[in-house]
């Protein structure tokens, strides 16, 4: 928890033009990126200008308030990295070498715009989740976040007994994909 949190305040500060948060992320980020472009047919200059790409990306991502970043920062930096980079190979028809064991280590492969589909998803559900009201959301957060059993959510929201509960749950369900095809269709 505390990594992710250290990952939000390094995103904030990103957006925020804070120049520890921006030197922070460099300096976790740009070997990574200066490997894997050096071992690919690239040079240094060029694993600097990859890398500053994908840094003015992930800031113009980071400064909409719709961007949910739902893997690590340097997952996303990878990818975008690598893309760039096989790329500019194709362009300059180069080839690039393929290290034994590289996707092993790093598995990021994840299509861009499907990622950005994905987060945008991630925000409306927060926001329809956020909507749903009570005794709804601790009722779907006991069950789906905590991992709690109907019986013991029956007992906490004063059911009469497990399955009394179950149905409730599916109610609330059914009002939570009301509320996010609702803000789904309109585009928000």
């Amino acid at each position: 928890m505390k990594a992710e949190l250290n990952e939000q305040a390094l995103l904030k500060g990103l957006a925020h033009n804070d120049s520890r948060a921006i030197e922070t992320i460099y300096k976790e980020n740009f070997n990574m990126v200066q490997s894997f472009i050096v071992h690919n047919n690239g040079s240094y200059d060029e694993a600097r200008d990859i890398f500053q790409e994908a840094m003015i990306a992930l800031y113009e991502k980071a400064q909409t308030e719709s961007f949910v970043l739902t893997c690590k920062i340097n997952t996303y930096i990878y990818s975008i990295c690598r893309r760039l980079w096989l790329k500019r190979l194709q362009q300059m028809g180069r080839h690039a070498y393929h290290a034994p064991g590289l996707d092993e280590t790093v598995a990021v492969e994840e299509d861009l715009e499907l990622h950005e589909k994905r987060n945008a998803e991630f925000a409306i559900m927060d926001r329809a989740l956020g909507s749903l009201g009570e005794p709804c959301k601790s009722l779907l957060e006991g069950y789906y976040l905590k991992k709690q059993d109907m019986q013991a959510l029956a007992k906490e929201f004063g059911y009469t007994n497990a399955d009394n509960a179950k149905n409730q749950k599916y109610k609330c369900l059914m009002r939570l994909k009301k509320l996010f095809f609702a803000q789904y269709n309109i585009g928000e």
